[in-house]
């Protein structure tokens, strides 16, 4: 028996060596800026939020970071109607949540019916999933087995099933006591947390650092067969100052770090010696603009306006928006911030959409003069140097950015465009928040006159519905609209319901082509400069594969170390 089992010992021992190196263990160590504001993914509308919310939950499909079609994922298939009005999805058998509870039907229907539907549930969510202002008829055939009936032909939908799935088990109290909009904040115990992804959030320690823990129960296998994900851990530090993550970087505290274009230079020559690679992936995604408070709504405590019926009269005025577009010097900012590794933006969408990017927006060139005579053709004067609207009152307002490290170089721009104002004649008071707090006066408070902030992006424009259609949530300029405030976002309206039913996608295509052509008209958002995406990584990592879609970890499960010793 004994000769037996020594003999087991050595075969396994030669069959993992056929099998090549052994890839499990270790951890990588990245960095965020700022604390999650809340783990509850349906109410998450920060990326500090959904740097965590993307590890720990996922969705019945996918989408291929290179090809960016849509892939399965919790749904193992699906099958279509050919009127493409019904949908029904065969989920996979062997996905487990953290608790060791299998995922069937029923977290399905929850996730949409109970949470996504719900009307005490605020979730810009819901502004996705709904069509002609009508919802999905979401239904269980058996465990495994689930139907989308759709009001029409949705075009987006198969790419919007990306949604992550939440755990009814868990959440449905929550639901029934009307508390789930504050279940899982950030003071919930990090194993209360279930979801179905790779890592679990194993530890939190706020202003500090994210631990998560391999998943053991994770459903995935590699092309070797072999259970994933592969490291132990991921560490997230929070590291607020982009210079003590640079400097942390360096001195190989970090394993990989987004390269701001100024650090460009500095660690490029770095590569060989400390061990690390640079990867450029293309043009950002995601934008950065400045926009200004229109919300002529009466904030209820205090009965006072949430702006300033003069300010709102500037903010309100299409020549003042596109006077401020006109003035800032996008060249110069692209040099100065990105050490010339960024590109122009003049409407929503990015180069790297592919597809449905329009490249023929109205362009807002850096011309002082023009933005002048823009502000003049809008109703103000200037006085000694300084702009005054038709009433005589000074213009000037309060332009709020947040530090981060995702978008380091938020706060210098903001300087940068101050200055810019100021040849126009205009003061802008520059205030420097916590992104959280930038998030909380922009969805809730809506205590502000203008910011630069950033919206991520992709290649189907439906999901920036709720940015766009005058009821969404994130129609930051003037949300919740209960009609529409203006003919142009009417249309808008109307071009996001037509193009969702329109399935020949040149038509589709003709459709946002129109939409980034009023955004870039209207200005609602006055977009600036999008950055060349860089990563720096260290020459640890086996299965690497930066994306420009998805970013230099969008297979976190399957990248290993090569060598544990290095």
């Amino acid at each position: 028996m004994k000769t037996f089992l020594i003999f087991l010992a050595v075969l396994s021992f030669t069959l993992s060596a056929w099998a090549g190196e052994n890839r499990y263990g270790g951890q990588i160590v990245l960095s965020t800026a700022s604390d999650p504001k809340t783990f509850n993914e349906i109410v998450a509308n920060e990326t500090s939020s959904s740097v965590v919310t993307s590890i720990l939950f996922e969705g019945l499909t996918k989408e291929d970071p290179f090809t960016l079609k849509v892939v399965p994922n919790l749904a193992r298939s699906w099958e279509v109607s050919k009127d493409g009005l019904t949908w029904t999805f065969y989920l996979r058998h062997d996905v487990l949540w953290f608790d060791g509870t299998l995922l069937t039907a029923d977290d399905v229907v929850f996730t949409f019916r109970d949470l996504i539907y719900n009307p005490k549930v605020p979730t810009s969510a819901k502004d996705i999933f709904t069509v002609d202002g009508k919802e999905f008829e979401v239904t269980k055939v058996d465990d495994y087995t689930v139907v989308f009936k759709l009001p029409k032909k949705f075009a987006p939908f198969l790419r919007s099933m990306t949604q992550p799935i939440l755990p009814k088990h868990c959440l449905e109290q929550s639901v029934k006591q009307g508390k789930f909009p504050f279940t899982w904040g950030i003071d919930t115990p990090p194993h209360d947390i279930i979801g179905t992804g790779p890592f679990y959030l194993d530890e939190y320690r706020p202003g500090e650092r994210m631990v998560f823990e391999r998943n053991p129960h994770y459903w995935k296998r590699s092309a070797r067969g072999e259970n994933l994900p592969y490291l132990d851990k991921i560490v997230y530090l929070i590291i607020p100052d982009p210079d003590a993550a640079l400097l942390k970087f360096i001195d190989g505290e970090l394993d990989a770090i987004d390269v701001q274009g100024p650090n460009y230079p500095l660690l490029k020559p770095l590569e060989a010696r400390k061990n690390f690679t640079m990867y450029e992936t293309g043009p950002d995604f995601g934008s950065s603009f400045v926009v200004f408070n229109q919300n002529p709504g009466i904030n209820p405590q205090t009965q006072r306006p949430y702006v300033d019926p003069v300010k709102l009269s500037w903010f309100e005025n299409v020549n003042f928006r596109r006077a401020v577009a006109y003035s800032i010097d996008k060249k110069k900012m692209i040099q100065i911030l990105f050490n010339g590794l960024g590109y122009p933006q003049d409407g929503p969408m990015s180069p790297s959409s592919g597809f449905f990017y329009n490249p023929h927006v109205r362009v807002y060139d850096y011309n002082l003069d023009k933005a002048k005579k823009t502000l003049q053709k809008g109703g103000f004067v200037y006085r000694d140097g300084s702009l005054y609207d038709s009433g005589r009152h000074r213009v000037e307002f309060n332009l709020y950015t947040s530090t981060s490290n995702q978008n380091a170089e938020n706060v210098q721009m903001a300087y940068m465009i101050r200055t810019d104002l100021e040849k126009l004649g205009i003061k802008v008071n520059f205030l420097a928040v916590e992104f959280n707090t930038l998030v909380a006066k922009l969805m809730a408070s809506y205590d502000w006159d203008a910011m630069i902030i950033g919206l991520t992006g992709g290649p189907e424009p439906h999901f920036g519905k709720n940015v766009w259609t005058s009821s969404g949530q994130l129609h930051m300029w003037n949300p919740k609209q209960r009609k529409p405030a203006t003919a142009w976002e009417k249309r808008l309206d109307e071009i996001f319901d037509q193009a969702a039913g329109e399935l020949d996608e040149n038509k589709r295509k003709a459709l946002y082509d129109e939409f980034q052509m009023i955004a870039a008209d209207e200005v609602p958002m006055i977009y600036t400069v999008l950055a060349a995406d860089i990563y720096a990584i260290r020459n640890r990592f086996g299965n690497l594969r930066p994306s420009a879609y998805a970013g230099a970890f969008h297979n976190i499960e399957e990248i290993y170390i090569r060598n544990k010793d290095q």
